[in-house]
């Protein structure tokens, strides 16, 4: 048997074009021993859970910077249920106020972590979260 890394989605959907907060989650992820998929700048919450089914994700990240965080997430969180993976954990950050965290999370996203959040803490959450690794036949 070997260990299988884990696989998290980091996304930046929507017009907003600065990245460099998901960027340095994905390097401290991937440093942290996770596999990391990164989609990039400006996507649409379609691209963003078609990505999570193929590339077959044990959580997804979404960095909002834009103030559509009470559009985007609902949007992604509902196109989660339609293609069956409701239950991969949801997580995102960014500039979200926090009257707004409740809400979101009542909505169905599982974490939200702003401006402040240390690299560990969310290192720890994904772990805790999602288990530090599953095991895989070796092949």
């Amino acid at each position: 048997m070997t260990e299988r890394r884990l696989r998290i989605l980091i996304a930046k959907p929507g017009l907003d074009g600065h990245d460099r907060g998901a960027k340095v989650i994905a390097r401290a992820l991937r440093d942290a021993g996770m596999e990391v998929i990164y989609t990039g700048l400006r996507q649409t919450p379609e691209q963003i859970v078609a990505a999570a089914v193929q590339e077959d994700v044990d959580a997804i990240g979404v960095s909002i910077l834009s103030g559509a965080h009470m559009t985007l997430f609902p949007r992604i969180l509902e196109l989660m249920r339609e293609q069956g993976i409701a239950d991969i954990p949801l997580f995102g950050g960014g500039i979200i106020p926090d009257e707004d965290i409740p809400k979101l999370k009542a909505a169905g996203v599982d974490e939200i972590f702003t401006p402040g959040a240390t690299l560990d803490a969310i290192i720890a959450y994904i772990q805790k979260r999602v288990g530090k690794t599953s095991e895989v036949a070796a092949s």
